[in-house]
Parts: structure tokens; C-alpha cells; sequence
């Protein structure tokens, strides 16, 4: 090769060199991933995640993002399709068949089908724990003919069941079956996978599990295969805290570490979390009450004239106006916003001369020095030491003495489950399970409830039982009503409870980039369904103006 071929292969090279270097500098090529976009909030305790097991507000939060149910509930206290298309029921109401759609996936890619329904429902019934004792007093059997239609059959009939429907979150069958510990409580089903759900998802909700950190958080991420509509803004991901600390809570809320306080806060707190840069305070009303619960099977709260006399010794208005201001003070054991309440219930207020005509009626008066009132306030509700100070306080003036306990939320959760360690006194919050009177009054005092977080009365009272019973069977929707006022009549007359105030969800967040149906006036009256996250905005653009890294 003479010299000149050399040169011209020389500078052919360095031509292609040039622009291949020039096409890449160029040619856009995609960067890094963007970083998922991640909706936090705190909540009173870390979600049990099980679906036969939780049922707190962290829970029921939790469940209508990883599971989905046959209906849903509407704003109205009605119900549309979701997982279920259609459905019809008998004419003697004791049979419901449930159509359901086909295009509806689990997690991990398998189909969800009738017989998952029909395994999830037996499940809940077998466990008897959680959302069950919807159940259990109705339910016969369940079945399904073919892969998309499931047949229920009732011992009775049962107003308002398409609206329990809410409360089955379907589970994949398999998957659980899969990863049953045996031996185990429940037979050849040995633990029915209760372990193995604590910290997996077998769901096929519009969200699915990514991490879950017992003692901290739970973390979601988007299910791209979801049936369902999402917001065009909805968050990549949706991270629940177990903690309502107020110091904690302030410091995130303050940084970006969350966009949306708990619930749980104290009166201090919210007021220290109103007056950071770019928060908005929300009010949202609730079907949740606040109940000081009477135990009916311990001295000296077991007398009906002792539980009247403390109940006309508290002082409410203290609690509406110093402690809990926002909340309406309650009237009777349901709350206003159910439909089928009492409108014309009681509110009681602080009267120490009857307190003590009720309490020399008791057959305890004379010795109260021998009988002290034990009374355990909830940990993660700062606010409810308040309540049981002041509790205390006002049983000073008519001579009763009071122990006031702290006691964290799970801790309450146990002791509740028997009588023998169950206090004479304990403060809990409680929501109804579906939008009528009938759900709360079987939540709190029928006896298919004792035993749980929700009565620490221990009825156990039949005649209540049938009355509810009775109420609940009842179809046609004003004679149902009419019946869950004269439950409440006897109730109130019964002095079970201090019926304290009906709650509002009172939140600090961040509206500047959160678009929350909850907070606009669109909030759902069934527990967790305020926090269906696919229905949420999040600016992902507008938190990092407001928060630069």
C-alpha cells in the first residue's frame, strides 16, 4: 500500500470517528429511572395484615388497597359493583348470587375466580377473628357453580347484607393455601397462612405489598395490572407509619418525611402542626364514636346504679370545648352520622345530686374505698390521658376512687380478649363496619363481639342479642330503623357506656400537592375507605419545590 492509500485510510477513520462521536453526543438517550413518587401518612399503629384478622382503621386503610371486595361503598351509605358485576337474592331474602367480572387479576398474575371468594369467606368464618361476626350469625354456606358466579346462603334473613360484602377481601386461594404452617389452631388447615400474611399481600387490589416492617411501616407499590381506574396523579407508591408520637409526627410532617397526620393527634399537636409553612388543617366526620366502656361482669362497674351515678358524675362539656373541640358531644351508643340513629338520644350531662342519688342505690355505697375504678387509657391518643384525668377527677366528688392505667394499643387488644385481665374502665374509639345503626350496636354490645377490642362491656345479654338479631333481619328498611331506636331506648336505660363524643377525622396535610377526595368533602362513611389511594392526586413537581433535596 503506497503512502497516499495510507493517508486517505487515515483520514476516512478519523472522518467516521468524528461524527460517530458527534451522533452520540447528539443522539437523547433515556437517563436514570425517575424515582417512584411515594404517598406517606401515619397512622396509631402499624396495619395487621391479614384480612380475617385486622379490623382497626390501620387495617381497613390498608385492605382497600391490597384487596379487593365484591362491592363497594358509596358516600350515600349505598353500594356499587366492584369485584361483584351484579347481584340478585331470593324472594324469602336467604339467598344472594353474586355475578363477577373476568377480568380481574391477583398479584401475581392468576385470575381471580369464584372459588377464591368462596375460600375467603370460609376462611374469615373458620378464624372467627376480625370483620367475621358480620358473618357468622348468617352465613350457611357458600358456594360456587361455575368460575365467575358465588351462591351465599343465609340461616336467616339479613336486611342489610349486600353492604357486609365490603368487609370480604378476596384472597388468593392458592398463594394462602400454599404457605399454610401446620401443625396449627385450625386443623389440616394448620395456621390458614395467618403467619405468612403478616408480612405478605395475596390480594388483588390496586396496590401491592412491597416491605412490611412489623414495628414501623408497611409499604405499597402500584399494581400495573389492576382492573380499576387510578387518578391520573396517583402515587407510585403509599407508605402507612405506625406512630402517632407527636414529636415524631411534628418533625415529619415539618420535613416532607409525610404528607398526612394521623387522626390520634392531641389538641397541642394539631395546633402546633396548623402553623407550618404550606399545611392545611382538614375536619372530616366520621361514623366513629368515642366510648368510655363500662365492664359489666367486674366490681363495682357490674351495678347498674353504680355505672348511672359515674355516669352522670363526667363532666362533657370539658371534653367538647378544652379537649376534644371540633368533636360533637354524643348522643347514645350510635353516632349521629348512621343512618338509623336515635334523634331523639340523650346527650347526658354532669350532674353530681343525681350521681349521687344513683350511687346510694348501689350496693356499693358505703364500702367505695374497698372498690376502686380501674381505668386504661389507649398510648398512641394523648388526648385520651386528658379524658381520664378529668374521668378521675370528677369520681373524686362523689367518693369513688380511680386507678388511671397507660396502656399501648395492642396491649389494650389482649387484655380485652379476657375477663380476668379486661378493666373496669376503658377508652376506645369504634367505627361502624358498614353505613347503619345496627353495624355499631353489634360491633359494641352484641355477644358475638365479647372477647374483642370493641366491648369491654361483657354483655353477653340475649335480649339484646335478639333485639339486634331481630332489627338487623328485618328487610324493609323504615321497620329496621324503627327497631335500632328501641335497641338504643334499652341500651341507653341499661347505663353501659359514657357515651363521650362522635369523632372527626382532624388532619394536618399537604394540600399545596396531595389531591385528597377525603379532605374536599367526598370522604366515605365506612372505615378505610378514605384512604383509597388510586383515588388520590400527589404533585410529585410541587412537594420537591416545596421540600429541595
Amino acid at each position: 500500500m503506497n503512502r497516499s492509500s495510507q493517508i486517505a485510510i487515515a483520514v476516512i477513520i478519523i472522518i467516521v470517528v468524528v461524527v460517530g462521536a458527534a451522533w452520540y453526543a447528539l443522539t437523547p438517550r433515556p437517563g436514570p429511572p425517575a424515582a417512584p413518587t411515594v404517598l406517606s401518612a401515619t397512622f396509631a399503629n402499624v396495619p395487621n395484615l391479614d384480612p380475617a384478622i385486622g379490623s382497626d382503621e390501620a387495617a381497613a386503610s390498608a385492605f382497600v388497597n391490597l384487596y379487593d371486595t365484591l362491592v363497594y361503598p358509596e358516600a350515600t351509605g349505598g353500594v356499587k359493583p366492584s369485584v361483584a358485576t351484579s347481584w340478585s337474592t331470593s324472594s324469602d331474602g336467604l339467598t344472594w348470587t353474586f355475578k363477577l367480572r373476568t377480568d380481574v387479576k391477583f398479584h401475581d398474575g392468576t385470575p381471580l375466580t369464584a372459588d377464591d371468594v368462596v375460600f375467603s369467606l370460609n376462611r374469615m368464618l373458620a378464624m372467627g377473628q376480625g370483620f367475621s361476626y358480620l358473618f357468622t350469625p348468617y352465613v350457611d354456606k357458600v358456594s360456587a357453580p361455575d368460575a365467575q358466579t358465588v351462591v351465599i346462603t343465609l340461616k336467616k334473613p339479613v336486611g342489610p347484607f349486600v353492604t357486609f360484602m365490603v368487609r370480604i377481601y378476596v384472597l388468593n386461594k392458592n398463594l394462602v393455601t400454599s404457605n399454610f404452617q401446620k401443625p396449627g389452631p385450625y386443623g389440616d388447615n394448620g395456621d390458614y397462612g395467618s403467619k405468612w400474611l403478616l408480612t405478605n399481600d395475596a390480594g388483588s387490589g390496586p396496590y401491592k405489598l412491597k416491605e412490611a416492617k412489623l414495628e414501623a411501616y408497611v409499604l405499597m407499590e402500584r399494581f400495573t395490572g389492576y382492573w380499576g381506574e387510578f387518578n391520573k396523579n396517583a402515587p407510585d407508591q403509599f407508605k402507612m407509619f405506625g406512630t402517632s408520637a407527636a414529636a415524631t409526627v411534628k418533625t415529619m410532617i415539618s420535613n416532607g418525611g409525610i404528607d398526612i397526620t394521623d387522626r390520634w393527634q392531641s389538641t397541642e399537636a394539631l395546633d402546633a402542626i396548623s402553623k407550618l409553612p404550606g399545611i392545611t388543617m382538614v375536619n372530616i366526620p366520621t361514623t366513629a364514636e368515642f366510648y368510655l366502656m363500662m365492664n359489666t361482669k367486674k366490681a363495682p362497674t357490674d351495678d347498674l346504679n353504680f355505672r348511672a351515678a359515674v355516669t352522670y358524675a363526667f363532666d362533657y362539656q370539658t371534653v367538647t370545648k378544652s379537649i376534644f373541640p371540633g368533636y360533637p358531644q354524643a348522643a347514645g351508643p350510635v353516632p349521629s352520622a348512621l343512618p338509623g340513629h336515635d334523634p331523639n338520644a340523650v346527650q347526658y350531662q354532669r350532674d353530681v345530686s343525681k350521681a349521687m342519688d344513683f350511687l346510694k342505690k348501689s350496693k356499693y355505697y358505703g364500702q367505695l374505698d374497698k372498690y376502686p375504678i380501674v381505668f386504661h387509657w389507649i398510648a398512641e391518643v394523648p388526648d385520651e390521658e386528658k379524658v381520664a384525668l378529668l374521668f378521675a377527677d370528677n369520681m373524686k366528688d362523689i367518693g369513688v376512687n380511680v386507678e388511671v392505667v397507660k396502656v399501648p394499643w395492642l396491649s389494650v387488644v389482649d387484655e380485652m380478649g379476657k375477663l380476668d385481665t379486661a378493666p373496669n374502665v376503658v377508652s376506645v374509639f369504634v367505627e361502624a363496619s358498614y353505613a347503619e345503626a345496627g353495624s355499631i350496636m353489634i360491633q359494641r354490645f352484641d355477644s358475638k363481639s365479647t372477647g374483642t377490642w370493641e366491648q369491654n362491656e361483657w354483655l353477653q345479654n340475649s335480649t339484646i342479642d335478639n333485639m339486634l338479631d331481630d332489627a338487623v333481619a328485618t328487610v324493609d328498611t323504615t321497620q329496621r330503623f324503627a327497631k335500632y331506636v328501641k335497641a338504643q331506648e334499652v341500651l341507653m336505660s341499661m347505663y353501659l357506656s359514657i357515651y363521650v363524643v362522635d369523632q372527626s377525622e382532624i388532619r394536618g396535610y399537604y394540600a399545596g400537592y396531595v389531591d385528597w377526595y377525603a379532605a374536599k368533602g367526598q370522604n366515605n362513611p365506612i372505615m378505610g375507605y378514605n384512604w383509597d389511594v388510586r383515588l388520590i392526586g400527589f404533585d410529585a413537581a410541587k412537594k420537591a419545590e416545596m421540600f429541595p433535596s
